[in-house]
């Protein structure tokens, strides 16, 4: 009744919830207890984190935010709080493959062989396409993933499916981050990755190239992952007019946020760029 006295009348609440108006006075006027201010200080700094976070963060997250900023509490807490405040996270969408691997072009081995735990940076770089819907038509993005820290190293959103958008990726993050030869690049057998372009160009830094087995999408599961979190995070819940939009909104979210916010279970719950730091030091 007090969150909604701006709405309606105290008389007219207390009539349809059945009870007096001298006994909501009564209890407007008691002291707060202990237990309830507690509740209310949790459950602000749980929507603050929410907030910040766009809806992104379910409970076990939120958790993990909380403790690290100096407010410790359990998931269990955090779950609680989000119930009684009506906060859900996003709820994630099915995903929709785009390889085209109908050609005659020889694969690569697999070198990678779902060995993901990747002690050095720059040492294997994971690549994958996936689409996004817009008013204008289909868009792709091309990304590359250090496998040390799960970094999105370069990446490209495009309107075709072209094999220029996958080496405009490759260029943007060996400007980025200088590897050194040797480098494995691992992908899927699509076209744009079997092309002799890109091949070349593999060739021309001195990477050495891998590829997932036909048809098992789990060889790239690192890639699958994180077009998963960027759908459900946040590709289904925006409008995009077209291109010119989306670049400025996929910069945020993955230069911004995924890259430097966002925590991730499989690096204890830190970014990759406080990984890369941490690891550095």
């Amino acid at each position: 009744m007090r969150d909604h006295r701006s709405e309606f009348s105290v008389e007219r609440m207390a009539k349809m919830l059945g009870v007096s108006k001298s006994g909501y006075y009564a209890w407007l006027s008691r002291p707060e207890s202990g237990r309830e201010r507690e509740h209310r200080r949790l459950d602000a700094r749980v929507r603050a984190a929410f907030e910040l976070h766009k809806a992104r963060y379910g409970s076990t997250k939120i958790a993990r935010y909380l403790t690290d900023n100096g407010y410790l509490c359990s998931r269990a807490r955090v779950a609680k709080s989000m119930k009684r405040q009506g906060l859900r996270s996003i709820v994630a969408k099915k995903f929709r493959a785009t390889t085209d691997s109908n050609h005659n072009l020889t694969p690569a081995p697999n070198l990678l062989d779902r060995n993901f735990d990747v002690d050095e940076p720059n040492t294997v770089w994971v690549s994958d396409i996936t689409y996004l819907r817009s008013k204008a038509g289909w868009l792709y993005l091309t990304v590359f993933i250090d496998l040390f820290s799960r970094r999105i190293v370069g990446w490209s959103v495009t309107t075709s499916l072209r094999h220029e958008m996958v080496i405009q990726a490759l260029t943007r993050a060996v400007n980025t981050r200088r590897p050194p030869p040797g480098l494995i690049i691992h992908s899927d057998r699509g076209i744009q990755y079997c092309c002799e372009a890109f091949r070349d160009k593999i060739a021309e830094y001195g990477f050495v190239q891998s590829m997932s087995r036909k048809g098992n999408c789990w060889d790239n599961a690192v890639a699958e992952s994180l077009f998963r979190s960027l759908k459900t995070e946040w590709a289904y819940h925006i409008d995009l007019d077209g291109l010119e939009q989306a670049e400025p909104e996929l910069f945020e979210y993955i230069e911004v946020f995924y890259n430097n916010q966002r925590l991730h279970a499989t690096l204890d719950y830190v970014s990759p760029a406080a990984f890369e730091r941490h690891k550095a030091a």
